[in-house]
């Protein structure tokens, strides 16, 4: 039994893929997984790091806004789309698969287009609230569509009902109780906490918001602050909120550049700040946790807007579109939720409502069946 899976560009395409590929790996230990990707994606680091075989081939988007420069990009992904669609067929040829999943990104078109056309079994997996164009693209020729969202089916036309699966997450945010996190952090129980967060990179907009949340924090001491700036602008935020007073030491604010124990962070807190991509959200969700969504606009589909619409719907979460962001708004907001216990377990309740704790069963379970 051989299933490739096809996806990337971003960890948000194949980290999906990889989580689902470990199971299969553990449930099905004869079962051989191999990826195909593109040599300058994420997925060209990831895969190998994860123990796969990985092979690429070169295709690339094509530039919505015109200029010359994207109409030059443009003519070149024409003539990659051709070559991709030749060099797939080869592949799949050569690799023999009984399946092909496509996870989001370019390189999903041509390879689950020329699997359908050679009657390989084909499936592709939406992580988004609304789904991609690939995505979209090949609905209506795969034989089967599964979506993190429910709300993903109302933008795609597949030839068989979509499965609602939800995202693989990282099963260790299940593993720490709040008791424990807290025991391990030095928290009491009874404190508020706030996590906060943009990104293994950041976001500067957030980072901005959230030095106002500290000054107020430090002079008012209300609720505990654990907040990571991500990479960019580490050192230019810590200088800034040591002005403000900030001090290794404070007691009610931590600064860091990473998280690096995320099951410890998530299971401390009572309200999360953070972006709003896919694998957050559902995470949040299994967590259980109420928070603050800000998304981001510079992402295609502008998708992580639809996913935090997914949880405001269910009172799940607050919204702060990053135009109407700054410093006064988002203290506002927190303080609102930190003031209202129940509406805070309310939240809490409608996230783990809608989780999918074992999305990587239910989606290794849909691959094998296809087989079947």
């Amino acid at each position: 039994m051989h299933i490739l899976f096809a996806g990337g560009g971003t960890a948000g395409h194949i980290n999906p893929a990889i989580a689902v590929a470990g199971y299969l790996r553990q449930v099905y230990p004869d079962c051989k997984v191999s990826f195909i990707g593109t040599a300058r994606g994420m997925e060209s680091r990831l895969v190998p790091m994860a123990g796969y075989d990985f092979y690429t081939i070169d295709v690339a988007g094509f530039q919505r806004k015109i200029s010359v420069k994207n109409i030059v990009r443009n003519i070149g992904a024409v003539y990659k789309a051709v070559s991709s669609s030749f060099a797939s067929k080869k592949l799949l040829k050569q690799l023999k698969p009984d399946v092909v999943v496509g996870t989001g990104g370019y390189v999903c078109g041509p390879v689950l287009r020329e699997a359908a056309r050679l009657g390989i079994k084909t499936a592709v997996h939406e992580a988004n609230a609304y789904p991609g164009v690939t995505i979209k693209m090949l609905a209506p020729i795969v034989d089967c569509v599964m979506i993190a969202m429910p709300d993903a089916a109302k933008n795609i036309k597949p030839k068989n009902e979509p499965i609602i699966t939800g995202n693989p997450i990282r099963q260790s945010l299940t593993a720490v109780s709040k008791e424990k996190a807290r025991e391990v952090l030095g928290i009491s129980n009874d404190a508020n906490v706030l996590l906060s967060f943009g990104g293994s990179l950041g976001a500067k907009a957030i980072n901005n918001a959230v030095t106002q949340v500290i000054k107020w924090n430090i002079e008012n001491k209300e609720f505990i602050h654990i907040h990571a700036t991500g990479k960019n602008g580490y050192t230019e935020f810590l200088e800034n909120v040591k002005n403000l007073g900030y001090t290794e030491d404070n007691g009610f604010v931590t600064v860091l550049e990473y998280i690096d124990n995320m099951d410890v962070m998530m299971a401390a807190a009572d309200v999360v700040i953070s972006r709003a991509g896919a694998m957050s959200v559902n995470e949040l969700q299994v967590c259980g946790k109420p928070s603050i969504l800000i998304p981001s606009p510079y992402v295609a589909e502008n998708h992580q807007f639809h996913n935090a619409m997914s949880l405001k719907k269910i009172d799940a979460a607050e919204l702060i579109e990053e135009k109407d962001l700054n410093g006064d708004v988002l203290l506002d907001k927190v303080r609102e939720m930190f003031s209202d216990g129940d509406r805070l377990e309310r939240m809490s309740k409608a996230a783990k409502e809608t989780a999918i704790a074992d999305a990587d069963r239910k989606i290794a379970e849909i691959i094998i069946n296809l087989i079947k």
